[in-house]
């Protein structure tokens, strides 16, 4: 495959990226800790970070926040969440702005989940971009320069009728100017191979950035996989069974689980990995470290 296919053929040489995200914090205990996993994760030399955008736009402030400290206070390159949901395209056209003038070059367009929450029924605002693809449209032709991450999802989005029709999607907000994407989580890799190839299939040739994330509370993880429509293997709650009073086993299984899914996408030739870190970093710098990622660029030899 071509390099942008984000898979690299069997027997070359194969040295994994990998990009993390964040979410803006609501406290100012909870800013300290993203800044300590922040000052442990940057070593790792990151392709970038991204930081998440609230329903309708509940964490905007904190999101422009955030993002203005690490273009300020670190070397990362950070890469801003944004979504449609209510709110007018001059508004949304604003924070685009904002971001482009302090620095920013990275957006990551998405619609957003339904502001009644997932299950409920989707509705743009009047005044509104209708969907992703009309964002990233926007941005691009707004600012660019600007690079614009997307999403995508092995298992289809829960609203899409259908994978075919998740991927024709997908082909829109390619065809809009998105030049990355990044799929939702998943515990099987079979989804996500499966899923690159109907998207190749489809004549899509963007890299397609496998979405990793660390289980860190299983009962959680179930939670938000239910909410996201992916699939939790029978294994995978198998390893975590009867591990609720133990968080030091459910740490050691999880970095366990985590690992092997990640050295067998590498084995597979995927090149770059990003982290769903949940504000955290132990288990994503273990990770990156058995990867073969080391502190300030270095590399070894996963």
């Amino acid at each position: 495959m071509s390099e942008t296919a984000s898979i690299v053929p069997a027997g070359e040489a194969r040295r994994p990226s990998i990009s993390f995200e964040f979410f803006p914090p609501k406290t100012a205990e909870m800013e300290q800790n993203l800044w300590n996993v922040i000052e442990r994760l940057a070593p790792l030399a990151p392709d970038f970070v991204s930081v998440t955008y609230g329903a309708g736009g509940s964490t905007r402030e904190r999101t422009h926040s955030t993002i203005a400290r690490i273009l300020n206070e670190t070397s990362l390159t950070p890469a801003a969440h944004l979504t449609c949901v209510d709110a007018a395209r001059g508004d949304i056209d604003e924070v685009v702005d904002r971001y482009h003038e302090v620095g920013v070059r990275h957006i990551v367009a998405l619609r957003g989940d339904p502001s009644g929450g997932i299950g409920t029924a989707y509705q743009a605002h009047p005044q509104g971009y209708q969907n992703s693809a009309d964002l990233v449209a926007s941005i691009k032709r707004r600012h660019p320069d600007m690079e614009v991450s997307v999403s995508a999802y092995p298992e289809k989005h829960p609203e899409s009728a259908s994978l075919d029709a998740d991927i024709d999607v997908l082909k829109a907000k390619v065809d809009a100017g998105a030049t990355r994407a990044i799929t939702q989580f998943f515990f099987d890799n079979d989804l996500y191979f499966r899923y690159l190839d109907r998207v190749r299939a489809a004549g899509i040739d963007i890299p397609i950035v496998p979405g990793i994330l660390p289980v860190q509370n299983f009962k959680l993880a179930k939670n938000f996989a239910t909410r996201a429509g992916a699939t939790v293997p029978d294994w995978l709650a198998a390893k975590f069974d009867g591990l609720d009073d133990d968080a030091d086993t459910r740490r050691l299984v999880a970095a366990t689980v985590a690992a092997g899914q990640v050295q067998k996408l590498s084995k597979h030739g995927v090149q770059h990995f990003h982290f769903y870190t949940m504000n955290r970093a132990d288990l994503v710098f273990a990770i990156s470290h058995i990867l073969g990622i080391r502190p300030n660029g270095a590399q070894k030899a996963a």
